[in-house]
């Protein structure tokens, strides 16, 4: 191994090791212990102002550069349900067996608020750029409310950088082996049809984007989650077993197969900061762009995108796998696992369902984290540098179909992790701002309720 390989996996076993999985853990716990455990306390309200809002009567018209914010929580699971739903619970079960799903669940539950607070200090210091458009999410409080513009422009770099790894280059390789596999289609076609459809999304801006997964989002949810149901309800009667097997194995020693608590708890914990990204910052980006006048509601979306990408996403994926009988230690892996799980109900049809969800999966995030790092460009160098991030972006997607990529791999799980560094500073320096304003909220609903 090189000397550069080497301080490369020294730097990726820092980043998405103990230490710092244990900063997220306590990120997590701080917010919900502050909050007084709000996402189950007042889970009602919560919801009401969520997903209750969907039955309501639609807003007729967003403020200008704004998104109404259902589309803003597609867009958030945009970029986060991505290919890693698939491939990485099928490698945090490889990696720390069955128990690995309870840790995931604990970083998830605790990552609601984490999410929460992100949320609720985008909007609060955000700010209107010379075009009208909204600058929000950790750059915004990271210098308005930390005062801290190095620490911000630092975010942004790495919030640009990791946009070509992990959210564009890896995504794209994703899509270009499912066509290959499918379709028998040749990188480079898939690569330049990949590259003229994002390229139709991503020139359109934050509005536009934000209507492709307006639909995109739910259909390919619901697609999921229907073909999951089917699978599981043909092996209805292993579920017990299968939940007992994850709560037993989250807490063992060390089982047979070689698993133990502490393999379970790292690769679970890892495979849920990783999955739905709370304490990284990065979905406060797209959430800031929301037509939304209480910071507080804005935080109960984030709550509800934790939800939906981890609590529900992850763990029936997870479960598809074991109740299916498809994982064993030491067995297939990724779309593999994926592959085999949906084979038994579906046959060769579920090879390709699974390639159809991955590439589905992966151009959501494709889209989902171009402006991500178009954000971070127009902080650094303003909005001239627009155009030429996204022409980069666009060639980016061709360039990762056509390669090899496990060196982006690691390096995109590098940057991805470091963006937590100064957004964890900006979110325990200005907790007391988020709960605060999520107090406020909470007692102005109590007082109506009174009247």
């Amino acid at each position: 191994m090189t000397f550069f390989a080497q301080a490369q996996s020294a730097l990726n076993a820092f980043i998405w090791g103990p230490p710092m999985l244990a900063v997220f853990l306590f990120a997590g716990a701080w917010f919900t212990l502050r909050s007084r455990l709000f996402p189950l306390r007042r889970a009602s309200l919560w919801l009401r102002a969520t997903f209750g809002s969907l039955f309501q009567k639609k807003q007729a018209k967003t403020a200008d550069g704004s998104i109404t914010q259902w589309q803003a929580l597609t867009s958030a699971l945009a970029a986060c349900l991505g290919t890693g739903n698939i491939v990485g619970v099928a490698t945090a079960l490889q990696l720390g067996g069955p128990g690995a799903v309870f840790w995931m669940w604990v970083s998830a539950a605790l990552g609601m608020m984490t999410c929460c607070a992100e949320n609720i200090l985008g909007v609060t210091y955000r700010w209107r750029t010379a075009d009208g458009k909204w600058m929000g999410g950790p750059m915004a409080y990271l210098e308005r409310g930390l005062k801290s513009k190095p620490l911000a422009a630092a975010y942004a770099a790495l919030l640009s950088l990791a946009s070509f790894g992990i959210g564009n280059m890896t995504q794209a390789n994703a899509i270009a082996e499912a066509a290959r596999q499918s379709l028998r289609l040749p990188e480079l076609a898939t690569g330049i049809l990949v590259a003229v459809l994002a390229a139709l999304v991503i020139f359109g801006g934050v509005r536009r984007i934000a209507k492709v997964t307006e639909y995109l989002v739910p259909f390919m949810t619901l697609l999921f989650l229907l073909a999951c149901a089917v699978v599981l309800a043909d092996n209805i009667t292993k579920l017990p077993g299968v939940l007992g097997m994850i709560f037993a194995e989250a807490f063992r020693p060390r089982s047979l197969a070689g698993f133990g608590v502490w393999k379970a708890m790292r690769y679970g914990i890892a495979r849920g900061v990783f999955s739905n990204e709370a304490g990284l910052g990065s979905s406060a980006v797209i959430h800031a762009a929301a037509d939304v006048k209480e910071p507080a509601v804005q935080g109960f979306w984030g709550i509800a995108e934790v939800f939906i990408d981890t609590i529900l996403m992850c763990t029936v994926t997870a479960l598809v796998f074991l109740c299916a009988g498809a994982w064993q230690p030491g067995g297939p892996t990724g779309v593999a696992l994926a592959s085999a799980s949906f084979a038994g109900i579906f046959g060769a049809w579920g090879s390709r369902f699974v390639s159809l969800s991955v590439a589905l999966f992966a151009f959501a995030t494709l889209t989902g984290w171009s402006f991500y790092g178009e954000q971070g460009a127009r902080y650094l160098i303003g909005e001239k540098g627009v155009i030429p991030y996204r022409a980069l972006y666009i060639a980016a997607i061709i360039l990762g179909c056509a390669l090899r990529l496990e060196t982006v791999w690691a390096a995109a799980d590098i940057l991805n992790g470091l963006m937590a560094i100064p957004n964890l500073i900006g979110l325990m320096a200005l907790s007391g701002v988020a709960i605060k304003e999520l107090r406020g909220y909470e007692m102005g609903v109590r007082r109506k309720s009174l009247r």
